[in-house]
């Protein structure tokens, strides 16, 4: 089954995102037409639809043409050529058609139908995990680009101040200690740069592995629409709709046709025959005996069959009790799954809610930092302040930059895979427009009634996009920030009194 409708003003908003930068929606449908797994999963798929025709062609009639030739090497005494001919050929012709299966080829036919349909929810699920993983690599790029370019704005003013400190000592204003705290908060500011730079090019290559491209500009994302107001709904259409869920229930409803199929393999069977043969001994029967005898003939029977098991040696009840079993692990599976899908949809709502909370309370923080920076750097223009209390305001600033990007990336990762484990989350729900939307029921209905021995399809090669030739990713900022997160305030020296102070720019 295959879902149509849109989400709710997903589509909208995701089409109408600027297109001066890469935008998320570039990045799903990239994702949606080049990425390997998602691929792979769709050849999974394709394969799985085979075992309809594999499973259907043991109830439709077979045919088999068999022939031989042999000549006699070596014959035995008394042998002659009216009972031992020299040579001969033969061929026969057969015809099988099963009039009786008693239920083995419908309970194989079902169950590769049903686990069709849960190859296709299987696909869902993928498709729904590939973009969760691509908001979240995306998502990813945007904070660790806003994390690099604040730790290089930390480490800007801490050289300013560093050498503010430094001027100052040496007109007896400072110690020596105030320019080693100085120096020490530098240097650890600048490995702090080299951390952030260095996951900001995991995060681009880890982009590129999901992507295909290297990530350029990026946009600010759109806003999520459509989510829960409360995690109890959330779980409801989640059992409704997660695709993975689904899938397991169908896999669980083929098992039972699988019992089915075991059962039959110990119940007679009924087939309608028809055969023919024709011999040729090629003018060696009574060769040499002046009988005039027949060289060559036809024949053709026509009948039933009927093949009733008596004893298998255990097998078809081994198959049984399999089979049984095998259904027993879908259930238990399928409960595993569902708790999953509760586990998952809770926890992205609780994260997401959490995350909100964490920006507001951030933005909040971030604007009583740089005030209370300002204010730090104007008391120690005074003397009310010490260098320290300048550095320590300046990490708290930095921190708290930190904690609002790393938030607002939490937060729309986390409502993103909530859509996803809400069922809402995949290409048709939002409205990607590169190009018609792979729709796996195609090839189903293109090959599930194929009855010919001879048929294929091309050799396949490569979809999926190789990234070797993809530069290897940097640390430079190509976003500028929030801003909200931007401090222009800089420490300069001041020059023109008997006692240089650290002032605010």
């Amino acid at each position: 089954m295959r879902r149509t409708h849109l989400l709710g003003g997903a589509a909208i908003l995701l089409i109408a995102a600027p297109v001066s930068a890469e935008t998320l929606r570039d990045a799903l449908v990239k994702a949606y037409n080049t990425n390997p797994t998602l691929s792979a999963e769709r050849a999974n798929v394709r394969a799985i639809d085979e075992n309809v025709p594999i499973a259907r062609a043991a109830g439709l009639p077979s045919a088999d043409l068999n022939s031989g030739y042999s000549e006699a090497v070596i014959k035995g005494p008394g042998a002659n050529s009216l009972t031992s001919p020299d040579r001969q050929l033969n061929g026969q012709a057969s015809l099988s058609i099963p009039l009786l299966t008693f239920g083995a080829v419908h309970g194989s036919v079902n169950a590769a139908k049903t686990r069709v349909a849960a190859g296709d929810l299987t696909l869902r699920g993928t498709e729904a995990n590939l973009f969760a993983a691509v908001v979240g690599a995306y998502m990813d790029v945007i904070r660790d680009e806003a994390i690099a370019s604040l730790n290089a704005q930390n480490v800007h003013v801490l050289e300013v101040n560093l050498q503010a400190s430094k001027d100052r000592f040496q007109v007896g204003d400072l110690t020596r200690t105030d320019v080693a705290q100085s120096e020490a908060r530098l240097a650890l500011a600048r490995s702090q740069l080299q951390s952030a730079q260095a996951q900001l090019i995991s995060s681009r290559e880890n982009y590129i592995r999901l992507v295909g491209d290297p990530p350029g500009k990026l946009e600010t994302p759109p806003a999520l629409p459509n989510l829960p107001n409360d995690p109890d709904s959330a779980v409801e259409v989640a059992l409704h709709d997660n695709p993975t869920l689904l899938a397991s229930q169908k896999s669980r409803d083929a098992t039972a046709y699988d019992i089915e199929a075991a059962k039959a393999g110990r119940l007679p069977r009924v087939n309608a025959v028809v055969g023919g043969n024709y011999y040729n001994y090629l003018g060696s029967l009574g060769a040499g005996t002046g009988v005039p005898v027949g060289q060559a003939g036809t024949s053709a029977t026509v009948g039933l069959s009927l093949s009733v098991p008596l004893f298998q040696g255990g097998r078809p009840a081994a198959q049984v009790r399999q089979a049984q079993a095998r259904r027993s692990q879908a259930i238990e599976q399928v409960t595993e799954t569902e708790r999953g899908v509760i586990s998952q949809t809770r926890s992205a709502y609780a994260v997401w809610k959490s995350s909100l909370e964490v920006i507001a309370s951030s933005e909040t923080a971030v604007n009583a930092n740089k005030l209370s920076l300002e204010g730090v750097r104007a008391e120690n223009s005074v003397g009310n302040r010490t260098i320290l209390d300048i550095l320590n305001a300046e990490q708290e600033l930095l921190n708290s930059q930190v904690t609002l990007v790393t938030a607002q990336r939490d937060a729309y990762v986390a409502g993103f895979a909530l859509l996803a484990a809400m069922g809402k989350a995949e290409a048709r729900d939002l409205g990607l427009d590169g190009g018609a939307l792979y729709d796996p029921t195609v090839n189903y209905k293109r090959v599930h009634h194929q009855i010919w021995d001879f048929g294929s399809d091309p050799d396949p090669k490569p979809i999926a996009t190789s990234t070797a030739h993809t530069p290897a990713q940097g640390s430079e900022v190509t976003r500028p920030l929030d801003p909200i997160l931007d401090a222009p305030v800089e420490p300069v020296v001041d020059t023109g009194g008997p006692n240089p102070a650290v002032g605010v720019k």
